[in-house]
């Protein structure tokens, strides 16, 4: 098993990897756990574990695989990330910060790999029946009460939600594995109609806000 936050780790599991297959096609990078509470209540310690893992695990695996891929002009990377990679939600701030920092890197990561035929694709899946919201998914040690009535909501609906969520795993297996043997490759994929719905309205609403803000907010040019 890998330990994705540890460097020596990866690289002997990637170097192995590829010993084996004699190549490297395709690479997921799925590793990741969620942490419930509010942006006050995680401690830094709490936010430095999420991100070790869940950004800085998948930067470190991305960063192993990629001489390999280069050297055979042809790869394709698939970071699993999330709607909350998208969307920030009231009490999921650190997961949220996480799976945003994995997005940012990738859409970077993108354009650098585009002229040697590297594709990436960042996977933002809904709620899928997995064990995430069961032993996948941790809650910060600190309380405060205060919250109850804004991310206390969201707590108890993913914790009353666990293998009850309306994705399949294994159809959106499915859909990943499709995917990959296609030719136009997206950079964002959303899996879900939870996911689409949510990607939507937020892209919706930041519309409205560019709109509604620009004439204000553009004059900043030394000719204006």
């Amino acid at each position: 098993m890998l330990d994705v936050t540890r460097p020596d780790g990866v690289k002997a599991i990637v170097e192995a990897a590829f010993k084996h297959f004699g190549r490297l096609d395709i690479v997921v990078n799925n590793a990741g756990f969620g942490l419930l509470g509010v942006v006050e209540e995680v401690s830094l310690e709490e936010y430095r574990e999420v991100m070790e893992t869940n950004f800085y695990g998948a930067l470190q695996v991305t960063q192993a695989v990629l001489p390999y891929l280069r050297a055979q002009r042809q790869g394709h990377i698939l970071q699993m990330s999330s709607t909350s990679g998208f969307r920030g939600t009231t009490g999921f701030g650190a997961y949220n910060a996480s799976k945003f920092a994995l997005e940012g890197m990738s859409e970077a990561l993108a354009q650098e790999v585009a002229p040697y035929n590297i594709k990436v694709t960042i996977v933002e899946p809904g709620p899928l029946r997995t064990n995430f919201a069961g032993a996948g998914i941790k809650a910060a040690k600190k309380h405060i009460k205060e919250y109850d009535t804004t991310a206390g909501a969201f707590t108890a609906s993913m914790r009353a939600g666990h293998n009850e969520q309306a994705g399949d795993p294994a159809k959106a297996a499915k859909v990943l594995m499709e995917l990959v043997n296609t030719d136009n490759l997206p950079l964002h994929l959303p899996l879900g109609k939870f996911a689409f719905d949510v990607i939507r309205a937020k892209l919706q609403k930041m519309q409205q806000e560019l709109d509604k803000w620009e004439s204000f907010a553009s004059k900043t040019s030394f000719e204006t």
